[in-house]
């Protein structure tokens, strides 16, 4: 005697129904996953079954909170490290943009180190001439800060009508506030026999007014930043001497440290790719920033602005930031042209044709070669900008875009950073 067949299969034969109504749903069911190619149910499909969604993620919270924890203390120690990090970037940077000149002089018979020693004594030479050329443009913007000074003062009070400005009412009222607390907290029945009489309040706003601005800490601050500055000078000069005279020798060795021979290949495309990038982009900088001072000279001359040279290599320097140099340009030419003309018509003609310039430098020139050259995302390249603004001040925002452009070059060669490359990309 045959014994019958019990499950799924036996009840299917023996209710036709249900066979037709199951058979055609399970390829619907095996497309949306709910179901595998055996026929086994999901996880999906069995959370579907008891009313609940089950997906199929599984996180590692240790190794999640240890990425976090890692990236914040790398964040901070990228902030801490800035007075190393900040010259040893920028003097990397400028050796790379100058290492063809370099490799150009050697085609011709002129050795690494004489090559060096050339470029980096005619780039010194020419920022010297540059320097001594508007050196009485920059003395004359010096000798005119008193009289500029004055007449702030004298358009801060008009515009005040004799009433105390806003810093010094909230300054008044700061110490009023200490006042209170200091009287709140002291013993109750020596503040019954020291009760502070009502005078008391305007000699301590006396107080608070006499505690304004100083011009002489402001000086003080500016002279210990020009040290600072002069001496980071130096170092990148330095730096950037030596990794001329160096060569390829980091990168040979960089080579000779990988292991496989498929990573050694690897590592040279990322290290091509990089200066590639680095040499253009540096390179882009020059003639877009170059052509801007230019066109800022013409400009400010032909409008009649004292200190033209002065001000064109001010507006060079500063639209190497992006985004933020042409809003600095304009605020600063404005500013000046408002001294030195008291005209509001001239204060909107030269901040016009600042931004004007600018904006054409800055959006169809550079934009047009930063895509052809780096092709990245614009919204990526501001936030970065955000971000490393932040972390090391103006330093971040000239050294923010080579930044992101290497590490944009090194994600698109290695598998565990294609996203990073994906988002920067266009």
């Amino acid at each position: 005697m045959q014994l019958a067949k019990t499950g799924p299969a036996s009840a299917e034969a023996s209710n036709p129904a249900v066979a037709s109504d199951t058979a055609p749903v399970e390829p619907a069911a095996r497309a949306a996953g709910l179901v595998n190619d055996a026929g086994a149910p999901t996880g999906e499909e069995l959370g579907a079954q008891h009313g609940t969604l089950r997906l199929p993620l599984h996180v590692n919270a240790r190794g999640m909170s240890l990425g976090i924890i890692a990236t914040v203390a790398f964040v901070f120690a990228l902030q801490w490290a800035k007075n190393f990090l900040v010259p040893l970037l920028l003097g990397i940077f400028i050796a790379y943009t100058l290492s063809p000149v370099v490799r150009w002089l050697e085609r011709w018979h002129i050795k690494r180190a004489i090559g060096a020693t050339l470029v980096t004594g005619l780039i010194l030479a020419g920022m010297a001439l540059t320097v001594q050329r508007v050196q009485g443009e920059i003395f004359n913007i010096v000798d005119e800060l008193p009289t500029l000074t004055h007449k702030v003062s004298k358009l801060i009070a008009e515009a005040s009508d004799g009433q105390p400005s806003t810093i010094q009412q909230v300054q008044a009222a700061a110490a009023e506030l200490e006042q209170a607390a200091a009287n709140a907290g002291a013993d109750a029945r020596r503040a019954a026999q020291h009760r502070p009489l009502p005078a008391a309040v305007p000699a301590v706003t006396s107080a608070a007014g006499a505690s304004n601005f100083r011009v002489m800490d402001w000086l003080l601050a500016g002279s210990v930043g020009l040290a600072s500055f002069v001496s980071q000078a130096t170092m990148v000069v330095f730096l950037v001497f030596f990794l001329l005279l160096a060569g390829d020798t980091f990168k040979r060795k960089l080579v000779k440290l990988t292991p496989s021979l498929t990573k050694k290949k690897v590592t040279v495309h990322i290290l091509e790719d990089i200066n590639t990038s680095i040499q253009n982009y540096m390179f882009m900088l020059l003639v877009t920033n170059v052509l801007l001072a230019a066109l800022m000279w013409v400009a400010l001359r032909m409008i009649g602005l004292e200190n033209p040279g002065a001000w064109a290599i001010f507006a060079g320097v500063a639209h190497v930031m992006p985004y933020f140099g042409p809003l600095l340009i304009t605020a600063a030419t404005g500013l000046v042209a408002f001294m030195q003309f008291e005209s509001l018509r001239m204060v909107i003609l030269v901040g016009g044709a600042s931004m004007a310039i600018a904006t054409l430098v800055g959006m169809v020139v550079t934009t047009w070669m930063t895509g052809k050259i780096a092709k990245m995302n614009p919204a990526a390249v501001f936030v970065s900008l955000l971000f490393w603004g932040w972390l090391w001040g103006m330093w971040g925002l000239l050294l923010g875009v080579p930044v992101v452009v290497v590490i944009k070059v090194v994600a698109e060669r290695v598998e565990d950073m294609e996203f990073v490359a994906e988002l920067l990309g266009e």
